[in-house]
């Protein structure tokens, strides 16, 4: 198991980041998400509520050049249901579960994103808080070692989630030109058990220069009742 925090201390640039995972008491699920950017149009974003939810929106509206993949809802909640993503898949799964079907099912309608060469992966999570009980799943959608013609699919379920531990995916391995995509299983990673240490640590941790905002949220697994945290570098 990993130092989440040291993860993100040495990679320059894993590009946008998702970890989920128990309390180390047992008692809370968590979910972080982080976004991050090179460009000044990436950069231009911080994160605001919406609904029990967050949206991505334009810092300086007037520097706003492509809206496509930078302006979306990373998170949404239907339910008993939490769904984390980088992209407007958090719509597609939102949708397509509330007609039956499976967050795998939902994600087999995407696909990678189409910003060549670096064809970004779309990752995604969603997190089952229920009955007093949690379990959770995570995804990630990727091109074949960069080759766009075939979309390479993968998730990971945790049913009975271990106190203590996360999963953490992102959509780079590290910085590069083109950005090479995250390889392998999701992370294993230590958790915390108060959110105010963990969403300081992981935002101090995150690069300096390329960190643009993060989202961090506790639910409690026997009540449901959360507590949320959103932190952004433009203010």
């Amino acid at each position: 198991m990993k130092s989440l925090f040291d993860e993100v201390a040495n990679n320059a640039y894993p590009g946008r980041g998702i970890v989920i995972g128990t309390s180390p008491d047992g008692t809370k699920a968590i979910t972080g998400y982080f976004i991050m950017g090179r460009s000044e149009n990436s950069r231009n974003r911080v994160f605001v509520e919406e609904g029990e939810g967050i949206r991505t929106e334009a810092f300086d509206p007037a520097k706003l050049e492509d809206p496509s993949l930078i302006i979306y809802a990373p998170v949404r909640v239907r339910g008993n249901d939490t769904i984390v993503t980088n992209g407007d898949q958090t719509d597609t799964v939102y949708d397509l579960m509330t007609e039956g079907k499976t967050f795998e099912e939902a994600l087999r309608t995407r696909e990678f994103e189409p910003d060549a060469p670096n064809y970004t992966p779309r990752i995604s999570g969603v997190m089952h808080v229920a009955d007093g009980k949690f379990s959770y799943e995570m995804s990630i959608l990727k091109s074949d070692n960069g080759n766009p013609d075939c979309c390479n699919r993968y998730t990971f379920s945790y049913d009975k989630p271990v106190a203590g531990e996360g999963r953490f995916i992102h959509t780079y391995k590290h910085d590069g030109n083109p950005l090479p995509s995250f390889d392998g299983e999701p992370t294993l990673v230590e958790m915390v058990d108060d959110i105010n240490e963990f969403t300081e640590k992981l935002w101090d941790n995150l690069n300096g220069e390329n960190k643009v905002s993060l989202f961090v949220r506790y639910i409690d697994i026997k009540t449901g009742e959360y507590e949320t945290k959103i932190v952004n570098k433009n203010k």
